[in-house]
């Protein structure tokens, strides 16, 4: 990234992880360019070919049964579209309640805000969605009972909503072998699992999804963000058939004028292309190997200011001992031509989530930085 005055940054905020394969990726760009010749927007009357050939293509890069997808234009677009899914196809079964987690977030629109976890945002436009209940993220014997203390008192559970690592949370990993347990537990109580990978997809982690480190399939699958390449904003729900159908007998129960328009599906099918071509996902796996062995973990000449540093794939983090570290931190960093900065629900925690287009040599240059930047604050925490 560069400034109108020649400054060069190197970006390390990805656009809240929108930037995967790159600023203005020059093969997605194209496809846009392209598409924007032929046809910006969709007649919504005829059939649209690059609205079927990314949802055949979605069917067959996501995992399980997943196979038919529903487009929108943002993560939290997806998230209502998922809750709306779980509640058409559990109400016939007497099914409305929801389990989110502590710390997550899905979005600030009104079904998704109530599965989001941060007073903040929720306070002001409460009462927000009746039937949400939040249990401690990572916390399996937690899950296990608001599933059981919900079925007693006949508020059966209809879905349970995780992020496979919180992003806005604070780049929050769960125990190895959680999520395959909410999924077990899920099958148990007959409630569905949704997975918001809209931060943690398109290769971030280190697996085309997050949720394939551990092998798990969702009922239902959030994705955005990266998905669009950075050039084109696009969303996607994709869930299994048995879930799907129940939009089958009347599909306009849940519509939006721009999903799926051709711009952004040209934009989404040509990331994928890039992703799969240039095998970004495990460069991810293998950039953050090589960040792991050179930037100090807490307590290497960091104590008193680092809590954890912690991440999967290119999806990293800094847990400070306070908000004023973290902020100091980030400021450290922008003077040092590096762009990072908190999370929304813990601004104690800097991200560090770059394209995965980012080169050993440019991967160096952050460390360097980090670790100057540090060193700057260790002397000024020295000298208060």
């Amino acid at each position: 990234m560069s400034t109108p005055e020649g400054q060069e940054f190197i970006d390390c905020l990805g656009g809240f992880g929108i930037f995967n394969v790159g600023h203005r990726n020059p093969v997605v760009v194209s496809a846009v360019e392209n598409q924007l010749a032929k046809q910006p927007l969709h007649s919504q009357e005829l059939l649209d070919p690059l609205r079927a050939m990314l949802a055949k293509t979605l069917a067959a890069l996501t995992p399980g049964k997943l196979k038919y997808s529903f487009f929108c234009n943002s993560g939290t677009e997806s998230v209502e579209a998922a809750i709306k899914l779980a509640k058409a196809y559990q109400s016939p079964r007497g099914k409305f309640t929801f389990i989110a987690t502590s710390g997550a977030f899905h979005g600030k629109s009104l079904g998704a805000l109530s599965a989001t976890a941060k007073s903040t945002f929720r306070k002001p436009f409460m009462p927000l969605l009746p039937g949400f209940r939040h249990v401690p993220f990572g916390d399996i014997n937690a899950m296990r009972t608001m599933l059981s203390e919900c079925k007693k008192t006949g508020d059966d559970v209809a879905a349970v909503i995780l992020e496979p690592i919180q992003g806005e949370g604070g780049v929050i990993l769960p125990p190895t072998g959680y999520l395959p347990a909410v999924r077990k537990l899920c099958d148990e109580f007959g409630a569905l699992l949704i997975l918001d990978e809209v931060q943690t997809g398109m290769g971030r982690t280190g697996k085309m999804f997050a949720c394939e480190h551990e092998n798990v399939q969702p009922d239902i699958l959030c994705l955005a963000k990266a998905l669009g390449g950075g050039v084109m904003p696009i969303g996607a729900t994709v869930a299994t058939e048995e879930v799907f159908s129940v939009l089958f007998d009347n599909p306009f129960l849940h519509t939006t004028t721009f999903g799926g328009n051709p711009l952004a599906c040209a934009a989404a099918l040509a990331t994928i292309n890039v992703l799969l071509t240039q095998n970004l996902p495990a460069q991810a796996a293998q950039k953050r190997r090589y960040a792991a062995g050179r930037f100090p973990p807490a307590g290497a000449g960091v104590s008193g200011l680092v809590n954890e540093v912690r991440g999967k794939g290119m999806l990293m983090a800094i847990e400070f001992v306070d908000n004023e570290i973290g902020y100091d931190f980030a400021s450290e960093m922008f003077r040092q031509r590096v762009l990072v900065a908190g999370t929304l629900n813990n601004a104690k925690t800097i991200r560090i989530e770059p394209p995965l287009t980012l080169t050993l040599e440019q991967c160096e240059q952050v460390l360097k930085a980090a670790r100057k930047a540090l060193a700057a604050l260790r002397v000024s925490v020295e000298e208060a």
